[in-house]
């Protein structure tokens, strides 16, 4: 715990070593008593004594400060904020943290992911010995919800989104094709080596087919590639796929021999839920996530 502690000690003194001395930004302190404010999750609110019945909303971050901070002509603003959001506990959310937060006029995007990166180079290079090799891949909110169905993927290891729609477009499966014409989508977790995934964990009421389940999903599907280039797979797809598409399938996902393929159709959103749930799941069981040390 001390060495945690003075680990975290470090990294506020090299973030606003970075910010103050060679990029010139003004550290301010906001205030933490407050209005509530429009932010994406329930305010913590305080009971005022000289005002029986008002409230303090403590702050879910200090948006409209840094906001009014610019408009006053502090251009360039930063504040170890610490924030207060009243949700139940998840793996990457709890009720209080600790944030940099900052705000830069006259900057446009580019330029800022440029300052962050350079930030991060630092931190990771002066605190934990790592050098990491810039610039840091860059992806959109559209791409990053296509390929996994998530806007902070863990991009750690692959099992990729790939939407095989069109492939199985009027197809005899009615899952597939209903959800296509119904302007929903087809997509696939392809799994290399797929034989370390048992048929009973994908099979409905499986752990894997849960997953996708408690996201939404009516179900999963599962298409297994044959050393001959055929496919393994339940009686209706089976018959419901032509050889045409059901080589249109393989090419489209790039699936080859010993291949697994893990689908889900509907709506867009409902899988890319899914299929998100899959995809971390998959990762971790099959020990795809390299921790550094």
């Amino acid at each position: 715990m001390a060495a945690n502690l003075r680990l975290r000690h470090r990294l506020l003194r090299l973030i606003r070593s970075f910010l103050e001395e060679r990029h010139g930004f003004v550290e301010v302190e906001t205030p933490i008593l407050t209005r509530s404010t429009p932010e994406g999750a329930r305010d913590y609110l305080v009971p005022s004594r000289v005002q029986p019945g008002e409230w303090y909303a403590l702050p879910q971050s200090p948006q409209l400060f840094k906001q009014m901070l610019m408009v006053a002509g502090m251009d360039r603003y930063y504040q170890i904020a610490r924030c207060f959001r009243d949700e139940d506990l998840r793996a990457d959310r709890q009720p209080e943290f600790t944030q940099l937060d900052l705000e830069v006029a006259f900057m446009d995007d580019v330029a800022l992911q440029g300052l962050m990166e350079q930030l991060v180079l630092e931190i990771f290079d002066q605190l934990l010995g790592v050098k990491l090799t810039a610039p840091f891949r860059r992806i959109s909110y559209a791409e990053a919800m296509d390929k996994y169905g998530s806007d902070k993927p863990d991009l750690r290891y692959g099992l990729e989104f790939v939407n095989v729609s069109e492939a199985v477009r009027g197809c005899g499966f009615k899952v597939f094709s209903g959800a296509v014409d119904g302007g929903g989508v087809v997509k696939a977790i392809r799994v290399p080596d797929g034989k370390r995934i048992s048929n009973t964990r994908i099979k409905p009421k499986g752990d894997i087919a849960n997953e996708a389940v408690a996201a939404g999903a009516a179900g999963l599907a599962a298409i297994r590639v044959g050393a001959d280039g055929s496919l393994d797979a339940a009686k209706p797809i089976k018959e419901g796929l032509s050889l045409q598409q059901g080589e249109q399938l393989l090419a489209t996902a790039g699936a080859g021999p010993g291949d697994l393929l893990l689908l889900a159709a509907g709506p867009a959103d409902v899988v890319n839920r899914a299929l998100d749930r899959v995809r971390q799941m998959l990762g971790r069981e099959l020990g795809m996530i390299q921790v550094c040390s």
